[in-house]
């Protein structure tokens, strides 16, 4: 007598195949789940170098001076004082430069 091979049924087949392909998803899912967070972290250390780079570039400008308040001698107290407020108003003196400079040209 022979002996007989059993063949695998159709079921078993596909249920075999279904174990693969599932097998197979599943890698596939963690590997591209672990370049995606690789990926991520570089794109954070590299905007984390940026970010100190500019920081250290703000740090090493000085801060922006004034320029220095003139007020052009003209003879007319009024007209200084004008010239003043309308420089205040204009955000270029604050107020207490503002009110410096009145005194200056009141008291001298």
């Amino acid at each position: 007598m022979r002996s007989a091979r059993r063949r695998p049924s159709l079921i078993g087949t596909a249920a075999r195949t279904a174990v693969i392909a599932g097998t197979a998803t599943a890698v596939s899912g963690n590997v591209s789940r672990n370049q995606q967070q690789a990926a991520q972290q570089q794109a954070a250390a590299k905007q984390a170098q940026v970010d100190a780079a500019v920081q250290d570039a703000l740090a090493q400008q000085a801060p922006a001076q004034p320029p220095p308040m003139t007020v052009p001698p003209t003879g007319d107290l009024v007209a200084q004082l004008q010239q003043l407020a309308d420089l205040r108003t204009a955000g270029i003196l604050s107020d207490a430069e503002f009110e410096a400079a009145k005194a200056k040209l009141l008291n001298g």
